[in-house]
């Protein structure tokens, strides 16, 4: 591990009803601790997991947009809201890794279109030319390497379960010299064994067991006997 936790900086001048202060985990959270290697944030939209993320990638001096340390372009609504209220504690800091934003990854795929030379480091080819799950494949392949801390939002966007799969394969062959904090409403990906879970659907960030989140619940449920939610879900 090398990102052994956050705190988040309060002052007088940040009033706390204003976004992203006003996000009742944010609100209700003084620090996180991460343990393992591997992380996830699982939480409802609007639960503020792509907020903490963004202000980890923001004091990581990656591209909040997408992207690493070296990546340097411009997307409206990037800014990291929270990035300059937080602390991260290292041990020991690194500074190579990147930052997935699946909403962005358009964005960053037609910025290494201007850097060609930049290309064999993605598989060769423009991400453009590979369907979308082709294209984050290939930068899991071929960008993400040991001795960094990969962050992740909600990476499945473009993955079919099969590739998610193939995700976490990748995640194995690393974990022991790489980090990853993934936020993600995959009940896939959240399988992961071993994985420290932190659940935003509370007033208060908590540790969670991958059978108690409602990820898996509601998977489980609709597999087990569909045919029933549909007519718990339809019947009026």
């Amino acid at each position: 591990m090398y990102l052994r936790g956050l705190e988040i900086l309060r002052s007088e001048s940040k009033n706390s009803d204003e976004f992203p202060f006003s996000i009742p985990v944010v609100k209700n959270l003084d620090s996180i601790s991460f343990r393992t290697n591997v992380t996830f944030f699982v939480g409802e939209n609007g639960s503020g997991k792509s907020t903490i993320l963004e202000a980890i990638a923001y004091q990581c001096g990656f591209n909040t947009a997408g992207g690493g340390k070296n990546n340097f372009y411009e997307v409206d609504s990037s800014h990291s809201a929270l990035g300059e209220n937080i602390r991260l504690s290292w041990m020991p800091k690194i500074t190579n890794g990147f930052f997935l934003r699946a909403e962005t990854f358009y964005h960053f795929a037609s910025h290494l279109d201007t850097l060609p030379g930049s290309l064999k480091y993605y598989g060769g080819r423009s991400l453009h030319q590979q369907s979308h799950g082709e294209a984050f494949l290939s930068l899991f392949n071929h960008r993400f390497g040991k001795k960094a801390i990969y962050l992740l939002d909600e990476p499945e966007a473009a993955l079919s379960p099969a590739r998610q799969l193939a995700l976490m394969r990748v995640i194995k062959q690393l974990e022991s010299d790489a980090q990853f904090i993934i936020a993600t409403h995959s009940p896939i990906l959240l399988g992961y064994q071993d994985a420290q879970i932190l659940n935003f659907d509370a007033q208060a960030i908590e540790e969670i067991q991958y059978e108690d989140t409602l990820h898996y619940i509601i998977t489980k449920r609709f597999l087990e006997d569909r045919k029933r939610v549909f007519n718990d879900l339809f019947d009026e």
